[in-house]
């Protein structure tokens, strides 16, 4: 595996989630977990004004610890809280404002824990044994998880992994409206041994995509620079008011994915993106209708899925700079010269900056 095509993507994506069916074995048990969810609720709305102060994760855990006695659930709680408070001030808002509505539980994972020290994972014949730590009488809720047939062997793997002191699991349990889900982190490179496809060469073609809340356009060149062809996957629907995040999610990621294979298919070998873990701040337009699109539209997790798809297809994802692929004299001169609109335009010129970055690595 080429270190071009992981250098950059596994800090950005270190793990990938694999989701379950979670099962208590009692309802005294399933009281239990309701209780901690609740409880760890709690936790995170008050860690996020302690991330607000400036707090530190010490702390807040210590000032928290009356209220949920175990040091590890508080360190996730401070940990996501600070994640929710980026975000927050990513999208301009105010993280004074935010209310946790989901109930839910994570615990970090440690491979000198062996894994996890709060939720605690046994493989079965059918299914996997879970304890979960019950932190006021330091006893354990039994429950029991069934995963999808095609990851019973990766996670086998990871848990003899995890035995072992060689890697560890992060976790977290959402309890939705009629079932409750285990989330299970699962490395990157663990994830693409069981699922990705064996690399290959193509014929040296670079695809750059311009990510958007209605559509994605991708421009294909060759090493030379020219255009060897252009697609566009339209999504306008997603973007009207009232339309479920979540569906609107899952046609953008069969879209994506649509593009991804295609340019499999003709030959393509690198897949370059906007690196846009790099923004700071999400911009404004003078529109309303415009603002919401921005809003609504999680522009970094199409560009996470993105990452990992490419990988998955046997495919090396570059991330390139962002500055001037919009709203520059390049973009201008790309769009009158070409003939293209701004969409196409901006995935052209995200095209030349990954040959750019090729080229540069073969020296």
């Amino acid at each position: 595996m080429s270190t071009l095509r992981l250098s950059s993507v596994e800090e950005l994506i270190p793990h990938v989630t694999v989701i379950g069916k979670l099962l208590p074995e009692t309802p005294e048990d399933y009281m239990k977990l309701v209780r901690l969810a609740w409880s760890f609720r709690k936790a995170v709305e008050l860690m996020i004004r302690e991330v607000v102060n400036g707090a530190s994760m010490k702390d807040a855990t210590k000032k928290l610890y009356q209220m949920l006695p175990n040091y590890i659930y508080l360190e996730s709680a401070y940990k996501h809280a600070k994640f929710i408070v980026e975000g927050c001030k990513f999208n301009n808002g105010n993280p004074r404002h935010i209310h946790v509505k989901k109930l839910f539980i994570i615990s970090r994972g440690n491979k000198y824990d062996k894994g996890n020290r709060n939720i605690k994972m046994i493989p079965s014949t059918k299914f996997f044994q879970v304890f979960i730590k019950y932190p006021w009488d330091s006893s354990w809720i039994k429950c029991r998880a069934f995963f999808g047939e095609r990851y019973i062997s990766l996670l086998r793997e990871l848990l003899e992994l995890a035995n072992q002191k060689k890697e560890g699991y992060g976790t977290r349990i959402v309890l939705r409206e009629g079932r409750i889900e285990l989330h299970v982190s699962v490395p990157l490179f663990l994830y693409l041994k069981h699922f990705s496809l064996p690399e290959r060469r193509g014929y040296g073609l670079v695809a750059g995509l311009d990510l958007n809340s209605d559509r994605i356009n991708m421009v294909i060149i060759d090493p030379s620079g020219r255009i060897v062809a252009m697609k566009t996957a339209w999504f306008p629907e997603v973007t009207l008011h009232g339309f479920p995040r979540d569906k609107a999610r899952d046609i953008r990621l069969k879209k994506l994915k649509e593009l991804l294979s295609y340019a499999r298919r003709i030959g393509v070998d690198y897949i370059v993106f906007e690196n846009l873990f790099e923004v700071k701040k999400r911009s404004r337009v003078r529109s309303p209708s415009g603002n919401r699109k921005i809003t609504r539209f999680a522009k970094k997790q199409l560009l996470q899925h993105g990452l990992l798809m490419s990988l998955k297809l046997g495919l090396t994802p570059i991330l390139v700079d962002p500055k001037g692929t919009t709203h520059s004299q390049e973009h201008e001169e790309v769009m009158k010269k070409r003939g293209l609109d701004r969409h196409m335009a901006s995935a052209y010129i995200i095209a030349c900056k990954g040959l750019k970055v090729i080229k540069n690595h073969e020296k």
